[in-house]
């Protein structure tokens, strides 16, 4: 007999995912596998948006507070992880439902990975000390001149990926683009996925959704949660959460660097930034189904097109 189709329920920031996993989670019996590379930390929820007590109590939520913020975690990590739970989830005879907005994961699942060079603690820690003194966008400009491939599809700021691409580069004296042209990724396992995504007809619709959830992060206390994480010794702007969206910027203001309330609104662009970005990833993959995640009926139209694939 087949295996269930996964669904992956995807989407920019802010387009209301939560609602629409419930939805499927009151009518099947599923288990739902998070695909987000900030909610995996310990000790960053509000930040993050991460499910609250109830929805983890309604339904069994995975791969939530898996790592420590000065740990890395990577596609590869995740496409591992993912793998592990669908087969345990279907052998318990429930439906695997992925969902999250960290696109790059999404695609390493059902496309695969590449076998690229593993950094080397040594160039890590050079380019974390490049990066404190020059920034990601110098080095961003400077990775163009030696991958454009690559670089062209990186944010100036997104210094995970950046550092990634200069990793491969100076280990292995190759780039990533050619990495990839060499060596195409190939699927870990072939299973029948199908892809809903919520999103606004016009980008621009989500930016008063995405400031007003800012603000509401501000008055539960996030300054107070990254001051938790600013607290200790081992973390820095140079790890993967202390740069995720909404956290380095409020991290900044500790430093020192600027007032909260600039802070605040340099993470609210950042988070525009980074809802554009999702988008573009989403229009790469025409065979999503899209929802209107602006309709007040979108949690009803996801659970109509998924009982197309789930008994």
């Amino acid at each position: 007999m087949a295996a269930p189709t996964v669904i992956c329920l995807t989407g920019p920031t802010a387009a209301g995912k939560s609602a629409s996993t419930l939805a499927l989670a009151q009518r099947w019996d599923v288990e739902i596998i998070v695909m987000d590379s900030a909610t995996i930390y310990r000790g960053m929820d509000i930040g993050t948006a991460k499910p609250s007590v109830t929805e983890q109590a309604a339904v069994p939520h995975h791969l939530l507070d898996i790592r420590d913020p000065a740990e890395s975690y990577s596609a590869a990590s995740f496409v591992h992880d993912t793998e592990t739970l669908i087969d345990q989830i279907h052998a318990r005879q429930r439906h695997a439902l992925i969902c999250g907005g960290t696109l790059l994961y999404y695609k390493a699942l059902r496309e695969g990975l590449s076998q690229l060079p593993e950094s080397t603690p040594e160039v890590r820690a050079e380019l974390d000390a490049e990066a404190l003194i020059k920034g990601w966008p110098t080095l961003h400009q400077e990775l163009m001149a030696i991958d454009p491939d690559t670089a062209a599809r990186l944010a100036p700021n997104d210094g995970q990926r950046i550092q990634r691409a200069w990793e491969i580069y100076r280990v292995s004296g190759k780039t990533m683009s050619a990495w990839l042209k060499d060596k195409p990724p190939q699927p870990l396992r072939q299973r029948t996925y199908r892809t809903i995504s919520l999103e606004p007809t016009e980008r621009q619709l989500l930016s008063p959704r995405i400031s007003q959830r800012y603000q509401q992060m501000i008055e539960q206390g996030l300054v107070a949660e990254v001051e938790r994480l600013h607290a200790r010794p081992d973390l820095h702007i140079g790890l993967p959460s202390i740069r995720s969206v909404g956290y380095r910027q409020i991290w900044d203001y500790l430093d020192g660097e600027m007032a909260l309330e600039e802070a605040i609104e340099r993470a609210i662009i950042a988070t525009r930034q980074l809802a554009k970005r999702q988008m573009t990833w989403l229009r790469s993959m025409p065979e999503r189904h899209r929802v209107d995640c602006m309709d007040p009926s979108r949690a009803e139209a996801v659970v109509d097109l998924v009982a197309q694939q789930w008994p």
